[in-house]
Formats: structure tokens, C-alpha cells, sequence
């Protein structure tokens, strides 16, 4: 028993590991931005501004790119502004006022303020407010009025540049990840298949147990999406990719209602297994060949294609449930019911609409 939880920690502290490596690499490119955006609006402000600590320009502009490509210009004006109104205002009172804990009271009350006025985001009213706070608690210092604002606009400027110049690979990274999620599916529909045929019902829950661990799948989707569209929108290299990312981005949806499909008629499964319930021999052979059919759309996402191709092959299966052997027991429909859902949301994800892939289906046959 004890070697048995040993090993159940080995290996999910191996799996976890695996997953931060794998994250750090996809993430590496945004580190260098970041790292050089740092040190080119440090030196930009020390050399053509003549300041001798800027620090608001590196903050400026690492806080502006962060680590993410999504909507990256506006939070990169977001922050920008932010960070300059921030700065602005408390070097203005500071003049006025002096530095003390009131003054840092009001000058935040003021931060505040002044952003929401403005409607603006959260993003741009913690900005306008922390600043405030460094500049009165941290660089106190009088006479040098415009030289912190002058500083955090520049990393702001330095930001929108370092932006521009972005790697094609997350461009790649939204199909290769709708990828992941068809093979996935198709992974599971087989396991599905394997345990209508054996009827054992702890199989059933195992592969239950693998199901509920694909959430993670449609978060990389989403967030690979606004990544790419995040390139398109703000790099002046990448704006001719924007239509087939803006498809891709669009695949989401169905590609989460599919997943979810399948998620359901795995516990159906594992459930009718578990009590022992007939299940008609043509199902295990439908949920294959809709395996077959993700696979199918899957490969054409690997090279770069829409799955328009794969909408013949979806289409069969479609037309293959309409004319499988019915039976009264009712979790056996419902399993139907479920590859039939799965049938529609890859119809949507192959390009037809919501209705057009609904009345694709052709009606079942009566028990």
C-alpha cells in the first residue's frame, strides 16, 4: 500500500514538473521581451533623457508587457497611462504638499479618483494608485516634476516596440492546441468503445477519471487563442494572420461543448457498465469510427488546415447513428443521444452553423 502512494506521488510530482518545464519554455520569449525591454528603457531614459535613476521606465515597461501576448496593447496603454497619471499627480502634490502619511492618503484617495472618472480598468486605476504610493513612500524627492512621468511614458514606448517583434510559434500554438483537444477526444471515444464491450465498470471509472482531467485542455486553447490574436492585433509582422487565428479563436466554443459531450458519455458509460446494462453491439463500432473522424480533423489542424476536409468523414458517422440498432433500455439512448451530440459540435467545429449541423442528422430509428 505505501509503495503504491509512493508511487501515485512520484509520478504526479513528474507530471507537474513536466507541465512547469513545459510552460517555462513556451513562456521564454516573453521573459527576453521583458528582460530586454527592462534594460533598453533603463538605458533610453539614462542616455537620451540624461535621468540618473529611472526606474519608472523599466517598471513601465515590464509591467506593460507582462508575460502573456493576449490584448496586449491596450494593457499596454492601460498601464502606461496608468503608471504616468500616477506618477504625474504625485510628483505635482509632491511639490505642494511634501511626503508624509496624509499626504500619501490623499494622493492615492486622488489616484483613485481621478481614474475612475476616467471609466477606466482595474488595470489602470492599481496602476495610477501604486505609483503614487513608490513615488511618495519610496523616490520622495522635490524639483524633478516631469522627470518620472517622462520615464514611465518612455517604458510605455519601449513596450509597444519590444511587442511588435514577436516569434511565430504562437501563432502555430492555437491549432496545435485544438489539435490536442480532438485527439484527445479520440483517445477517449476508443476507451469509451473498449468499455461498452467489456462491461467493467471499474475501467469505466478510470477512463471517467482521465475525462474529468481535460479542463485544462480548453484553458490552453482559449488562452493560445488570445495569444495569437494578441500578435496579429499589436505585431505590424503578424496582421495578415489575423482572419485564420480569428477562425481558429472561434473553435473554441465547440471544441469545449465537444469535450464536454464526451465527458458525459463517458460517466454514462462507466455507469451503464457499472449496473451491468445491455448496450447494442453497433455502439462500440460508432463511437470508433467518430474516434477516427477527430483524428481525422486533428491531422488537418497539424498542418494548418480548417477541418472543412474532415466534414465528409463526420458527416458518415452522423449518418451511421441514424441507422444503429435501438434497444428500451434507456442509458443505451442516452449514449446514443451523447455520440449523436458529439456528431454536431464537430459538424460546427468542420464550419456548418448550429442548426445546419442539427438537421444534418438524420433522424433514429424506432425501437
Amino acid at each position: 500500500m505505501g509503495a503504491e502512494v509512493l508511487r501515485r506521488v512520484v509520478t504526479r510530482v513528474r507530471r507537474s514538473l513536466r507541465i512547469r518545464i513545459k510552460r517555462l519554455n513556451e513562456k521564454r520569449w516573453q521573459i527576453l521581451q521583458c528582460a530586454v525591454a527592462a534594460g533598453l528603457a533603463w538605458l533610453l531614459a539614462e542616455r537620451l533623457l540624461g535621468h540618473s535613476h529611472p526606474v519608472f521606465a523599466p517598471i513601465a515597461a515590464v509591467v506593460s508587457l507582462g508575460t502573456a501576448y493576449g490584448k496586449r496593447l491596450r494593457r499596454i496603454a492601460e498601464v502606461t497611462l496608468g503608471v504616468s497619471i500616477g506618477v504625474l499627480l504625485s510628483d505635482v502634490l509632491l511639490q505642494v504638499m511634501g511626503s508624509g502619511s496624509w499626504q500619501l492618503a490623499v494622493m492615492v484617495a486622488l489616484a483613485f479618483s481621478i481614474a475612475l472618472l476616467l471609466d477606466a480598468s482595474t488595470v489602470f486605476v492599481n496602476q495610477a494608485a501604486v505609483q503614487s504610493i513608490f513615488v511618495v513612500g519610496m523616490v520622495a524627492t522635490t524639483g524633478i516634476v516631469w522627470t518620472r512621468w517622462l520615464d514611465g511614458l518612455l517604458g510605455g514606448a519601449v513596450a509597444l516596440v519590444v511587442a511588435a517583434v514577436a516569434p511565430a510559434a504562437p501563432l502555430r500554438r492555437p491549432r496545435e492546441r485544438a489539435a490536442d483537444v480532438m485527439r484527445r477526444i479520440a483517445v477517449l471515444l476508443r476507451a469509451a468503445a473498449d468499455v461498452m464491450e467489456s462491461g467493467q465498470g471499474e475501467q469505466g471509472f478510470k477512463v471517467l477519471a482521465d475525462a474529468r482531467a481535460t479542463d485544462r485542455l480548453i484553458r490552453e486553447l482559449q488562452t493560445a487563442a488570445d495569444e495569437g490574436m494578441g500578435i496579429a492585433v499589436s505585431s505590424p509582422f503578424y496582421g495578415r494572420h489575423r482572419p485564420s487565428l480569428q477562425k481558429l479563436a472561434d473553435l473554441v466554443e465547440p471544441l469545449d461543448r465537444a469535450l464536454r459531450s464526451t465527458r458525459v458519455l463517458v460517466r454514462q458509460v462507466a455507469v451503464a457498465a457499472h449496473r451491468g446494462r445491455p448496450l447494442p453491439s453497433s455502439y462500440p463500432p460508432l463511437a470508433r469510427q467518430l474516434a477516427d473522424a477527430c483524428d481525422l480533423v486533428a491531422s488537418e489542424l497539424d498542418v494548418g488546415k480548417l477541418a472543412e476536409d474532415a466534414l465528409a468523414a463526420i458527416q458518415a458517422v452522423g449518418a451511421a447513428s441514424g441507422a444503429v440498432e435501438r434497444t428500451d433500455v434507456i442509458s443505451a439512448d442516452a449514449i446514443l443521444v451523447q455520440l449523436r451530440s458529439i456528431v454536431v459540435d464537430l459538424l460546427v467545429v468542420a464550419g456548418l452553423d448550429q442548426m445546419m449541423a442539427t438537421d444534418t442528422l438524420p433522424p433514429v430509428e424506432d425501437v
